[in-house]
This record gives structure tokens, C-alpha cells and sequence, in this order.
């Protein structure tokens, strides 16, 4: 069988592919995270706001850290977040994941897929098993780091210990 569609891009693999603010700023801040997770799902707007607030001085992160172990529709919510990042859409469809945890079965996802206008068959199954180098990348770079459990962030490469709150985030950042 042959096809005449065009081949597809090549999937990123870079593990700053997903950048929130500025992307020269001087801070850097990465998260290991798991779309299913809801202590995840909490430091989102937290450091959404940091970064928003900073001036430009804070650019976040996102690496993959899918604990598909405890969360079964981790690894498929970030296989989704990908499909969605490929087209310039992984934040919106980060928080909508985060927002709907307790939804993030294959028909739930293509329902979130189409509130974005992506392509709904994209984010599931086959189509979606393309993305899966970039998150294994993600995931291998995390044992590297020994990430414990997510959320583990990293400000310029030093571990944040502690809950996720912005004034705490912010002194940290301060000191950088």
C-alpha cells in the first residue's frame, strides 16, 4: 500500500522543547512531572505565576516523568501532551490535562484534542506511539537525576526540597 501523504516531521527530542517563558532567561527552572499526578496537577499554577512574574528573569521546563507504575494513564496523557506540543500546544493542553485528571482515558483525550483543534486521532494509539522517544528521552534523563517522584524541580540544576509555593520559589530564585 502507498501513500501520498507527506512523510511527518521528525519528533523532537530535545529536552527543552518545552519552554515556558523566556527562553534565554538567566534562571532556569525544570520540572519532572507526571500528567496524572495531582501534587503536579498543584505546583502548576504556581509556577506558571512564577515564571509570569519574573520579569523574564524564569523560564520553565516541562520533562516528562510518567509513573506509569501508580498512575495507569500517565504514559498516554504524556504521549497526548507531545502530539499537542508538536503543534505548538503542549501548555494548553498540559492544564486541560491537569484540569481533568480523573479523565484521561484514549476517548477522553481525543475529546480534549478536539477542544484544542488538534487532530483527535492523533493523540492516541498508533499516531501517538511517535511521540513516545521524546518522553522515554525525558523519563531516562530523570533516572539519571535520581528524581525520587514528581513533581522534582530543579532551579539551575540544584534540587528544590519542600512543598511547591511561590515565596519559597521566589527566594530561591532570588539567591540564584
Amino acid at each position: 500500500m502507498t501513500s501520498s501523504a507527506a512523510p511527518s516531521p521528525e519528533v523532537s527530542t530535545d529536552p527543552d522543547r518545552h519552554v515556558l517563558g523566556n527562553p534565554d532567561a538567566p534562571v532556569t527552572i525544570v520540572e519532572y512531572g507526571d500528567l496524572e499526578c495531582p501534587y503536579c496537577r498543584d505546583a502548576e499554577p504556581v509556577l506558571r505565576r512564577l515564571v509570569e512574574e519574573s520579569d523574564g528573569r524564569v523560564r520553565l521546563v516541562w520533562r516528562h516523568f510518567p509513573l506509569f507504575q501508580v498512575h495507569p494513564h500517565a504514559l498516554a496523557a504524556a504521549l497526548a501532551a507531545e502530539a499537542a506540543g508538536g503543534h505548538g500546544r503542549f501548555w494548553e493542553m498540559q492544564r486541560l490535562l491537569f484540569a481533568h485528571q480523573d479523565a484521561l482515558g484514549d476517548e477522553d483525550l481525543v475529546r480534549w484534542a478536539g477542544e484544542l483543534g488538534l487532530d483527535p486521532e492523533e493523540v492516541v494509539g498508533e499516531a501517538a506511539d511517535r511521540y513516545a522517544r521524546p518522553v522515554q528521552a525525558d523519563y531516562e534523563s530523570g533516572i539519571e537525576f535520581d528524581v525520587p517522584g514528581t513533581p522534582t524541580i530543579l532551579v539551575d540544576g540544584v534540587r528544590y526540597r519542600g512543598r511547591v509555593e511561590l515565596e519559597k520559589l521566589r527566594a530561591v530564585v532570588s539567591a540564584v
